[in-house]
């Protein structure tokens, strides 16, 4: 299995912040906010990614990631040259996922919650009965996302992207699992009158042949989209809430590849001891170097 970052765009919405950074190296507080999606899809136990950058940002991605190397993974890029939807992050990334599944994730989007692992592995798992899965999520604006219609039963009926008078307050959160076939079937997509090829599009094919899974994040989870001036500050004081109450770091790329058991301690602590003088670093060589 692979997986695709999708960190293009223009990210209108934070402008002037991204008039001369890429929206998805922007901080949330103490590390850049890729670092989350990266995480998620590490924890997927996932180690060949593709991000797909603007040609403008991809120098700046690679300084900062590398070839991903320090965590253990292998990372390559590939350039959207204009933002022509999520959907077509799969066309870009087709030779790169060759006949594998995959994992979609927003650069913008992050997760948290107690049992994350296992609502990644259960995704990973309907892979094999040749299933797709999404997430839904309960929001405030549903017209901001593609909305989940269900049924009594909780099952999935219908999909909308940014309908103006959603039918349920259930947004598709921004991290997809599909089969090898979404390569071709995305193929078949025709643009939305946004000019761009819908994910919502892909996901409703799925759901007219029955082999879509959408599962409702329980209470108690957190996803949180970094779109705007205001959830970039609410995602900023979640994250160090959360690690000062709870002494842990989200999103710690070299934490959880070292769980993984794909990096050692010493090159941990090596890769760590570049910048020390950060919290982040700190947090790793106190946590890690006394370790055996």
């Amino acid at each position: 299995m692979k997986a695709i970052v999708l960190a293009g765009g223009t990210g209108s919405r934070l402008f002037p912040s991204t008039k001369g950074v890429s929206k998805q190296l922007l901080p949330v507080y103490d590390k850049p906010m890729i670092y989350y999606p990266l995480a998620v899809v590490m924890q997927a136990q996932i180690q060949e990614i593709l991000i797909i950058t603007t040609a403008e940002d991809q120098q700046a991605f690679q300084r900062l990631l590398q070839d991903g190397n320090p965590w253990g993974i292998n990372i390559i890029y590939a350039v959207q040259k204009e933002p022509k939807g999520i959907a077509e992050a799969l066309i870009l990334g087709a030779d790169f996922i060759g006949n594998d599944d995959i994992m979609l994730i927003l650069g913008d989007n992050i997760f948290y919650g107690a049992g994350l692992s296992n609502q990644i592995q259960q995704a990973q798992n309907e892979l094999r009965n040749n299933q797709a899965s999404i997430f839904a999520y309960y929001v405030d604006q549903p017209q901001r996302y593609g909305v989940v219609t269900f049924d009594s039963q909780a099952k999935a009926l219908a999909i909308e992207e940014k309908p103006k008078n959603p039918t349920s307050n259930y947004a598709v959160t921004g991290v997809y699992f599909y089969p090898n076939d979404a390569l071709i079937l995305t193929q078949k997509l025709t643009p939305s009158n946004r000019g761009e090829l819908e994910i919502t599009d892909l996901n409703q094919i799925y759901l007219n042949q029955n082999r879509l899974q959408v599962k409702i994040l329980p209470e108690g989870f957190a996803w949180l989209d970094t779109g705007t001036h205001e959830s970039l500050i609410e995602a900023g004081q979640f994250v160090y809430t959360l690690e000062k109450r709870q002494g842990l770091k989200l999103g710690c790329l070299e934490e959880i590849a070292f769980k993984n058991g794909w990096i050692t301690q010493k090159q941990l602590l090596s890769w760590a001891a570049t910048f020390s003088s950060s919290s982040y670093g700190s947090y790793l060589i106190q946590k890690y170097s006394t370790k055996q």
